[in-house]
């Protein structure tokens, strides 16, 4: 990668955060696609684009239908309530954000042009860009924006993203300056709060302010794409926006079929019938060594998260999740359940690919030995039976027998009860669902750009997805610190104390964070995506024969 020409030009684009971070890439210790990321949080988009991101794009040819296979969505298609893969695949196509958090260049710019925050990171301001149009041909205005994200905060609404903003904003801080400028009042201060309103959460799609939750008569966005039919079901077709703000689609058409079964995706792949569907181990074997077919991965902080319930035996003494904990041997599971497609975690939510976390904290091997000395310590040297409750879905069931094979090692007997995934998260409310209250668990969480909201909902004392029922009131304290932490070098102290603490606290193990990937024919090019299932398919051309 190459280096920033002047470093002293960069020095002066803006205050001290932005010049820690400048030293952080000159001692080595940030690298440069970082730093340009840390750009874009910062607002300097200006800046991030001269640099390379989000730059010119080769040309390709126009025209043509991109078809894609998708599964059923689980109910209907609405971006207030959105949590499915599949319904996020389809508003891909017609609903945008603010900022898209882009998997290989950070945020970028989109229905906002630039951001900035005060002093303590308690009131960021956004300007809006001007000329863009919804599908029915309105203006996109400020008060679009501020309806748009009051609705999401509104326990009324039916929003899946209370959860997300829980603590970071609430009704009524989503305020009108004019017509083009927004300011978000935050409940606290937070250094991170762009990837709030970026595509990491998936239903911070603008809508107009007078949205009435009908999304499926008439997808009206203003993507590249707008609607041409939807069939409940079955699937969906759209066609090039002409009228769109940007770059104008490359395909005249997108063609999305709904599926039952991946199996059958697979099969139309290679009948001819599509051109790009979603990747899991079993479809991937099923191509492998076939260059008809290319499969498309990134890198995300999405994990399978174990919880061990802290206020319930036999978790609540540390010593015995840490056990656990040690009985994995992470670099097997990563090169044998994920086909190395995957890296090492450290039971805590700080992904490697996070610029914040601190790579100075050691990492945790498998140690059956130890295990054993701790849990003998404990007063279960000949260890204890527990039932591990999970969904059925993904590669969790084959993940949830590795564990029950480690743990055995070490004497800990793990019963396995596996759930339809509709079942295990029950009503997702304490009291309700198998999720939230079972003593240990496997849950899956998708990718985010920045570990806040891992942090905040998995194991604040009051987060909504607290499944380990985890209180430390030494750990909420250093989210607060975190959350004000204004450059990298506060943020990575504040996440090496984070880490340490949760390694000897253990209220979850996280062994590995996975890639996202997609099966897509070698006969199209430019196909994007990001790890939350987005599809972005507004580059995409055709190999010609």
């Amino acid at each position: 990668m190459t280096k920033l020409r002047d470093i002293d030009a960069v020095r002066n684009l803006s205050g001290d955060i932005w010049n820690v971070a400048v030293d952080e890439y000159q001692g080595g210790f940030l690298k440069r696609r970082d730093l340009l990321k840390y750009a874009a949080l910062l607002g300097l988009t200006g800046f991030a684009a001269s640099q390379g991101l989000g730059g010119a794009r080769a040309a390709a040819a126009a025209g043509g239908t991109v078809r894609v296979g998708l599964g059923q969505p689980t109910k209907a298609i609405d971006p207030v309530s959105v949590t499915d893969p599949a319904s996020i695949g389809v508003i891909s196509q017609v609903g945008e954000y603010l900022i898209l958090d882009d998997p290989k260049d950070g945020l970028q710019p989109k229905l906002a042009l630039s951001w900035e925050a005060d002093e303590t990171a308690s009131r960021w301001t956004f300007k809006l860009r001007q000329g863009v149009k919804f599908h029915d041909g309105r203006a996109v205005t400020a008060k679009d924006v501020v309806a748009s994200f009051e609705r999401l905060v509104d326990p009324a609404s039916g929003s899946s993203a209370l959860s997300a903003y829980k603590g970071i904003l609430s009704k009524g801080g989503a305020k009108l300056v004019d017509d083009e400028t927004v300011a978000f009042d935050l409940d606290g201060p937070n250094s991170n709060f762009p990837f709030y309103v970026s595509s990491d959460v998936y239903n911070a799609v603008i809508l107009p302010a007078d949205y009435a939750g009908d999304f499926e008569k008439s997808f009206n966005g203003t993507g590249p794409f707008k609607l041409e039919s939807f069939r409940p079901k079955q699937g969906a077709s759209f066609v090039r926006n002409e009228d769109y703000w940007g770059d104008k689609a490359l395909p005249d058409r997108v063609e999305i079929k709904f599926f039952d079964d991946e199996q059958a995706q697979v099969l139309a792949l290679q009948a001819g019938q599509l051109d790009v569907i979603p990747s899991t181990t079993r479809l991937e074997l099923a191509i492998e060594g076939n260059p008809n077919f290319k499969l498309l991965s990134v890198q995300a902080s999405s994990h399978d998260q174990v919880h061990l319930r802290t206020d319930q035996a036999p978790f609540t003494d540390k010593r015995i999740r840490r056990a656990l904990a040690l009985t994995i041997d992470r670099e097997a599971v990563v090169k044998g359940l994920l086909k190395g497609r995957a890296i090492v975690g450290n039971d805590t939510p700080f992904a490697p690919i996070f610029p914040s976390a601190d790579p100075s904290v050691p990492q945790r091997k498998q140690d059956i030995a130890e295990a054993k000395r701790l849990l003998g310590e404990a007063g279960v040297p000949n260890g204890f039976e527990v039932t591990l409750t999970t969904e059925r879905a993904y590669d969790i069931p084959d993940y949830a027998v590795i564990i029950q094979n480690f743990a055995r090692k070490a004497g800990i007997d793990v019963k396995l009860n596996v759930l339809p995934q509709d079942a295990y998260y029950g009503s997702a409310t304490f009291g309700s669902s198998p999720w939230l209250d079972s003593v240990l668990g496997i849950t899956d969480y998708g990718h985010r750009g920045t570990p806040d909201i891992f942090l905040n909902a998995t194991l604040k004392s009051s987060g909504a997805w607290n499944a380990a029922h985890f209180n430390n009131p030494a750990y909420d304290a250093l989210l607060l610190d975190y959350s004000k932490a204004r450059d990298l070098q506060a943020q990575r102290l504040v996440a090496g104390k984070i880490q340490t603490l949760l390694l000897d606290e253990t209220p979850a193990i996280i062994s590995y964070f996975s890639q996202y990937s997609r099966i897509v024919s070698s006969k199209v090019e430019g196909v994007r995506f990001t790890a939350i299932s987005h599809l972005l398919l507004d580059r995409v051309s055709f190999v010609q024969a």
